[in-house]
């Protein structure tokens, strides 16, 4: 069996990395508009919730919740997995923009954190709950939230200019088929050619004073939150290649002081020959002289940079 210790930190790193590809999802609390993201597991949870001036999160495990649903809901003696899944069961309707009719959400902020408070019922019976969120660290907003809005930039950047790309290939195609005779059968269907920077212009005079003016509670709609997932999935997949790649550059050394497990000794038998031809007898006229022995260069073990 491993250690407890262990243990909790494993499910600690898995339920970071659920948390990660996780996107944003809108909510409202009253008349304040909220961004929100939230992984449950048996072993805990973890909420991350701003209103884009501020972060805040909590992470608490099993132990911790056990403690909290004592203190809250005296009359209630289930298991803390129960406590968990209901909790879950409450939070995933309200992300997804469909907020149980039976369930009540307040929160109240303040210089120390932000308190979200939630009223249901579990068994028949009242259930509360209090989520004690403090400022988020900055690597933690980081990685969650401005690493991956960077790389869903990039990614939108990368997929207009290929848009574009095809939009003056179609043009140079319906060019054609035009000097070649053809015309259209439907006269509303006529468009003309794209241009780039007219585009641009108009996108920016008319398309995002629009945008803009929708409230922050459309910053994270279903095609955005399908991007977040898949750019934060590759970060994952980027990073435990970077973790083996690491685990690798540890390991050749080890692995090369078992090939040549001896290499240090053959300095060790050249000194010894060089010493006993130093203390031996002259050799008689009648023998050829031997040549002294070329002294073996001992090997360097070759390492993964050498």
């Amino acid at each position: 069996m491993g250690c407890p210790s262990r243990r909790r930190m494993e499910g600690s790193e898995e339920l970071e990395s659920s948390l990660l590809t996780q996107p944003w999802a809108s909510v409202r609390f009253g008349e304040s508009s909220f961004l929100a993201k939230v992984c449950f597991r048996d072993t805990g949870y973890i909420l991350l919730i701003s209103d884009l001036s501020c972060v805040w999160y909590e992470r608490a495990d099993a132990e911790a919740v056990g403690q909290r649903s004592k203190e809250l809901n005296k009359r209630l003696t289930v298991h803390v997995s129960s406590f968990l899944n209901h909790l879950c069961s409450l939070m995933c309707p309200l992300l997804a923009g469909q907020p149980g009719a039976t369930t009540a959400f307040s929160c109240h902020r303040s210089p120390s954190g932000l308190r979200l408070h939630v009223k249901s019922e579990l068994s028949g019976l009242p259930f509360y709950w209090d989520f004690h969120c403090c400022p988020a660290p900055l690597d933690m907003v980081s990685r969650h939230l401005v690493r991956p809005l960077i790389q869903m930039n990039l990614a939108l950047q990368c997929q207009v200019q290929e848009l574009i790309s095809l939009l003056l290939q179609k043009d140079a195609e319906i060019e054609d088929y035009r000097e070649s005779g053809a015309t259209l059968s439907r006269d509303r269907l006529r468009t003309e050619p794209f241009r780039e920077e007219a585009f641009q212009q108009n996108f920016v005079a008319e398309t995002l004073p629009r945008i803009c003016s929708a409230g922050e509670g459309q910053a994270f709609a279903s095609a955005l939150q399908q991007l977040y997932t898949a750019v934060t999935q590759q970060e994952l997949r980027q990073a435990r290649k970077r973790h083996c790649s690491e685990d690798d550059v540890d390991t050749a050394p080890t692995a090369e002081t078992m090939k040549h497990p001896h290499s240090p000794a053959a300095s060790q038998e050249d000194e010894t020959t060089s010493s006993s031809e130093r203390t031996s007898p002259a050799s008689s006229p009648a023998q050829k002289p031997r040549l002294p022995a070329a002294k073996a260069k001992p090997k360097k073990a070759k390492g993964l940079f050498s």
